[in-house]
């Protein structure tokens, strides 16, 4: 009986894990899909979104779940900015500007934030993170889920669901899509393709933001957080197929298990050990990812 609520409890630990790394990848899957441009430097959104939901709950009380919709909202708009003067000159450029162009934003967003915040961790306090909620017991034994990593589940879930409906739902995201899918049929039909391009990596960068103030009551924020990120989004969206929102949120949850079941037999050091043979073995026997995007 105890070796079962073991592995119910890791299973249910790699649900909640997995879903936060979903919606952090979401973003990055989204704007590689639209634009099919790799961000190198997409981690640092979240680490401004732990900034402004600390600053909100530093200075105005608000819950870091509630700053998460300020954080959304703020980065969505810097996110435009930096698409339509940074990103949108290199998008015909070869792809090692891209990439030198979003490694060096990387690096500049960091510095701005370490010399505008400080290098010092930043944290918040809320009621419920000591509080946890008793999903099953047996005697003894007892299956749990911490509120805070819940609440930061949920939220994840619901703004993962609703970049899922706005890009399958709406007239502006079927525009997105076929934005993606061919620009210059859809700028004979109409659609606006450079505001498609700004609104993606503005909702992009936006969402992943979001998902950085949720988690904020667990992980502390750093100017630094984004780069022990980085890696993570990467292996999510590879895992799920690069491109596609939905094999982001399969490939979050597969890696949150991942790393849940691999605690339990791995020490802390070796913790992604697993986590990377199978995302070197996908790469080898499915390099187009779980959920492979179709092109015509």
């Amino acid at each position: 009986m105890q070796l079962l609520f073991t592995l119910l409890q890791t299973l249910l630990d790699g649900i909640m894990l997995g879903g936060v790394y979903a919606v952090l990848a979401v973003g990055l899957s989204l704007v590689f899909g639209v634009m099919h441009i790799v961000n190198f430097a997409h981690a640092e959104f979240m680490m401004i979104g732990m900034f402004i939901g600390w600053l909100c709950w530093h200075y105005l009380g608000l819950d870091p779940m509630l700053g998460a919709f300020v954080a959304l909202v703020v980065t969505f708009f810097f996110g435009m900015l930096v698409q339509r003067f940074l990103i949108r000159p290199i998008l015909g450029a070869p792809q090692v500007a891209q990439i030198f162009l979003t490694v060096g934003l990387l690096f500049a967003l960091e510095n701005a934030a370490l010399m505008i915040m400080g290098a010092e961790f930043r944290s918040v306090t809320t009621p419920y993170q000591t509080q946890s909620v008793i999903l099953f017991a047996s005697g003894p034994e007892r299956l749990l889920v911490g509120m805070d990593k819940l609440y930061a589940f949920l939220m994840a879930l619901a703004s993962g669901a609703a970049v899922w409906l706005f890009l399958n739902k709406t007239r502006f995201g079927t525009a997105m899509r076929a934005t993606s899918q061919d620009p210059m049929a859809a700028k004979l039909m109409g659609v606006n393709t450079n505001l498609m391009y700004a609104v993606a990596f503005g909702l992009g960068v936006g969402v992943t933001a979001f998902g950085g103030s949720v988690v904020l009551p667990y992980i502390t924020a750093s100017p630094a957080i984004g780069t022990s990120f980085a890696v993570l989004m990467f292996t999510v969206v590879v895992l799920g197929g690069l491109g596609s929102v939905t094999g982001a949120i399969i490939g979050g949850i597969a890696v949150g298990l991942i790393q849940s079941f691999s605690a339990l037999v791995l020490p802390i050091q070796l913790q992604n050990l697993a986590l990377f043979a199978v995302f070197i073995l996908t790469l080898a026997l499915r390099p187009e990812g779980l959920v492979a995007r179709r092109r015509s």
